[in-house]
């Protein structure tokens, strides 16, 4: 086999962010070597020769080609094998479900999660350890340090392999495993989840909408959802994977995932409306008229443990990024479990998850998990869901009403303001930062700002550091202003402001979330000169 050392020069620019290297489009498409660098980097740094790796993308635009360069890399490179999913495809939840299953050395996911697909939109490119996580700092830090050294990279001359069929082909000393993509992960799903509750549930006539939003976990849902659960046909919508998905924003959230918004607060609403997002990480559930806020969803799978086949043993500890809500730490301390606190990003989850500190963990950005994989899962947190319901035979606003009696409500909203100009958004960061020490004491209507930090943490298990992980300002009255800018976007700046306050009172809970936290929202405003920073007057997306 003719194997190419093609000489390269390095970029500067291939740092990755909390989810891998993202980029727009078109810079991994026209930019010569830009991805062939990167996956040289990748390769370089876990040394890739006799080692084991699973490989697959969400399907959006430039999948189909970068997979067979990656492939042609691979075996270049000496791969022992490469497990990919049939046409390529294969969910972030299910990679990691591989990794572990088989035991590879680590995988490769090709995706840009939430971000819009197209060749208008974004591309990226994310590497998993062994463990089925994605890679720790230690690792990425280790691969840009790759990136920028670079002369060469290696590329077998060969024709593109076919995805189409599963089997196995041997090209030179390299088995390339063409695999079920769902199968594996709707396994673990029954093992987990109490199938046959959840079968009498939809056989009693239960409703569910979930909306694929023509990304990667269509054919996952229409396996689980309608031929395993017997959930009726037409359950699963915009279900087939599209390049750009169909012209859709693959964020579930209330402003990208607007047509299944506008049907579950219709008259005649199904029980549960659901969708995750490109990749399969992500998660919604709403109610008839009632929408589950992410944070308040991790508390509440949490609490209902018991009701739940896979989890009823017990919990060993529960874990949530600094910006989620305080909701899941108030069940722990009730119920006794250990609880953490992590900076944003779910490779942070993984040493609590290997060291079987925690066994549930979550965060705001509409994202839970627990110890079955090493990444969030969007289809887990909906069958959890379900699970419960089909269990207490109440609806989902019931079920959220009384966790909220039980508990309290942490009332809680994030406001983002997408694509500010990056010297601008760093400029609004580095006068919060400089303002500190000033700002305990302040007195802002009727709220006093008690203390105010820039989120450190020191990993309990590997010790390692992390910093700069955004601005918390805590009120009198317990009540919480974070400011952080995003990781995940691929154009511009974006900032995250969420605000939380939490409720004991009954009679007070059934507020509007906006409404009960209007005063905060114009103190968040006001603390970090928001408009004046940004020129923007209100937030591009709500939840």
């Amino acid at each position: 086999m003719d194997i190419k050392l093609v000489p390269t020069t390095a970029f500067e620019d291939q740092k990755p962010g909390t989810s891998g290297l993202r980029k727009k489009t078109k810079i991994f498409m026209e930019t010569p070597n830009y991805l062939e660098n990167f996956i040289q980097a990748i390769f370089n740094t876990i040394n890739v020769k006799g080692k084991t790796l699973v490989l697959g993308g969400d399907g959006r635009f430039y999948n189909k080609e970068a997979l067979q360069i990656i492939l042609k890399m691979a075996i270049a490179n000496e791969a022992q094998e490469i497990k990919i999913g049939q046409n390529g495809l294969f969910s972030t939840p299910a990679v990691s479900v591989e990794i572990r299953k088989f035991q590879a050395d680590g995988g490769i996911i090709l995706s840009a999660s939430h971000n819009p697909g197209g060749i208008k939109g974004d591309f990226g490119i994310k590497f998993n350890t062994a463990n089925g996580g994605p890679a720790p700092e230690s690792v990425t830090n280790a691969i840009f340090e790759q990136t920028k050294k670079l002369t060469f990279y290696k590329i077998a001359q060969m024709s593109d392999i076919d995805l189409s069929y599963e089997g196995v082909q041997f090209f030179g000393d390299t088995k390339i495993t063409v695999i079920n993509p769902v199968s594996d992960y709707a396994d673990l799903m029954e093992i987990l989840f109490d199938f046959e509750a959840i079968r009498s549930l939809f056989q009693k006539g239960f409703k569910l909408r979930y909306d694929a939003l023509n990304a990667v976990t269509g054919p996952y849902a229409k396996e689980i959802f309608e031929e395993r659960l017997g959930a009726f046909t037409g359950t699963v919508v915009h279900g087939e994977p599209k390049e750009d998905f169909g012209g859709l924003h693959p964020d579930p959230n209330l402003t990208y995932a607007k047509e299944l918004v506008d049907i579950m607060y219709a008259p005649d609403a199904p029980d549960m409306g659901a969708a995750s997002d490109g990749d399969g990480d992500r998660n919604m559930v709403l109610g008839s008229s009632f929408f589950v806020n992410p944070s308040d969803s991790i508390a509440i799978l949490a609490a209902n443990y018991e009701l739940v086949k896979g989890y009823k043993q017990g919990l060993r500890g529960v874990a949530r990024s600094m910006a989620t809500s305080r909701a899941l730490d108030t069940v722990a301390d009730k119920k006794g479990f250990a609880h953490y606190e992590t900076p944003t990003g779910w490779k942070f989850f993984g040493s609590l998850l290997d060291a079987g500190k925690i066994t549930l963990c979550g965060e705001e950005s509409f994202g839970a998990g627990s110890s079955h994989i090493r990444e969030k899962d969007g289809l887990w947190s909906i069958l959890y869901w379900l699970n419960i319901l089909a269990k207490t035979g109440k609806s989902i606003e019931e079920v959220v009403r009384e966790h909220w009696r039980t508990y309290g409500r942490h009332f809680y909203t994030r406001h983002d303001y997408e694509g500010i100009e990056t010297e601008r958004a760093k400029g609004l960061m580095d006068n919060l930062k400089r303002r500190l020490a000033s700002l305990p004491g302040m007195q802002l209507s009727d709220y006093e700002i008690t203390w105010a930090d820039d989120f450190a943490y020191t990993d309990p298990i590997t010790r390692e550091m992390t910093l700069d992980q955004g601005i918390r300002v805590f009120l009198k009255d317990n009540s919480r202003i974070i400011y952080r800018l995003s990781g995940t976007g691929t154009q511009g700046a974006t900032l995250r402001v969420y605000i939380e306050k939490y409720e004991s009172d009954v009679s007070k809970q059934s507020q509007d979330t906006q409404k009960a936290l209007k005063d905060l929202i114009k103190i968040a405003g006001d603390i970090a000169g928001i408009s004046a920073f940004t020129g923007m007057t209100a937030p591009t997306v709500i939840t």
